[in-house]
């Protein structure tokens, strides 16, 4: 848990970019990774402080941990594990019979399926980094959505994350204060 509050140093003075890493140090097993998922959110929120659940990328909403998946799955590119998986990938389409023969086609066909597996195996890496983040207090996560005879937080349900005010300050120097911002149901972000 936290050895100092947010809000302050051991020594009183305000918490600085180097004391965030450091309380992340202190609640994550890996405080980088963890470190660049608070970032992407800060991205992606709203003035407010608010991301989710959905994030508009290029005029399409594609919920926020799925857009916090691909937008950390270039982070692995050449990671051997991601190189093995597409070699699974192709086998296993060959196997199938459902890999295309033009060599193009048959790469962009591989390539779509090995981003699917990544995303789907991502959002446990991400859950685990912003439930590191929510113990850390940087992060308040609630769910947002309709649920369908589903007896846990699945089931059209997406996750909200919002920043807290110690994260929302280090990482959002310029937004207003959260009672400014009226709530929003999407973020419109400045890239892709």
């Amino acid at each position: 848990m936290l050895h100092e509050p947010l809000h302050a140093r051991p020594d009183n003075t305000p918490l600085d970019m180097a004391g965030l890493l450091e309380i992340l140090a202190h609640n994550s097993a890996r405080p980088r990774y963890a470190f660049m998922v608070l970032n992407l959110i800060a991205r992606a929120a709203r003035p407010n402080g608010s991301a989710g659940p959905d994030v508009v990328q290029g005029g399409a909403l594609i919920p926020l941990r799925d857009w916090l998946c691909d937008a950390l799955t270039p982070m692995g590119h050449r990671e051997p594990g991601r190189i093995a998986l597409a070699l699974r990938v192709r086998r296993d389409l060959e196997a199938a019979g459902s890999l295309p023969a033009e060599p193009e086609e048959a790469e962009r066909v591989v390539e779509a399926e090995t981003r699917a597996r990544i995303r789907t195996s991502s959002k446990t890496n991400i859950s685990r980094a912003v439930s590191d983040l929510v113990r850390a207090g940087m992060i308040v996560r609630h769910y947002q959505g309709y649920r369908v005879d589903h007896h846990n937080r699945g089931a059209q349900r997406q996750a909200v994350y919002t920043l807290t005010p110690v994260a929302r300050r280090l990482l959002q120097p310029h937004s207003p204060p959260a009672t400014v911002a009226p709530p929003m149901r999407q973020a419109s972000l400045p890239f892709g």
